[in-house]
């Protein structure tokens, strides 16, 4: 029940996030320049990012990792289902945090320091 709400709130983000460029939020490219921006800033300490940064680049690693849960050799298309699921839920969570990051962003910069 939780891995599947887990994923129904990835889904939903990836859905949000996507439709978001159309409606005025950020573009993709916005996005994508951002991600630099957003790795810098959680290294530093400065967003508070560091645990879902973490998942992603988990997440990453394991697309990119020959090592499988489900291998595809013995299981064909069901084995490419996890990496499916994985790219899917790294593809929401980099739109929505980049969101996320943008938006503090825009804060941080209103912020009058004295």
């Amino acid at each position: 029940m939780a891995k599947t709400l887990k994923r129904t709130a990835a889904f939903t983000a990836l859905a949000r996030a996507l439709t978001a460029g159309v409606r005025g939020g950020p573009s993709l490219s916005k996005r994508m320049a951002a991600l630099p921006r957003m790795l810098k800033a959680t290294a530093k300490g400065q967003y508070d990012g560091g645990l879902r940064v973490a998942l992603m680049a988990g997440a990453a690693a394991y697309i990119i990792s020959p090592i499988d849960l489900i291998p595809e050799a013995f299981l064909f298309v069901f084995g490419l289902a996890d990496d499916a699921v994985m790219i899917t839920w790294l593809a929401g969570a980099v739109l929505a945090e980049t969101e996320r990051f943008l938006e503090w962003e825009k804060q941080r910069d209103r912020v009058v320091v004295i």
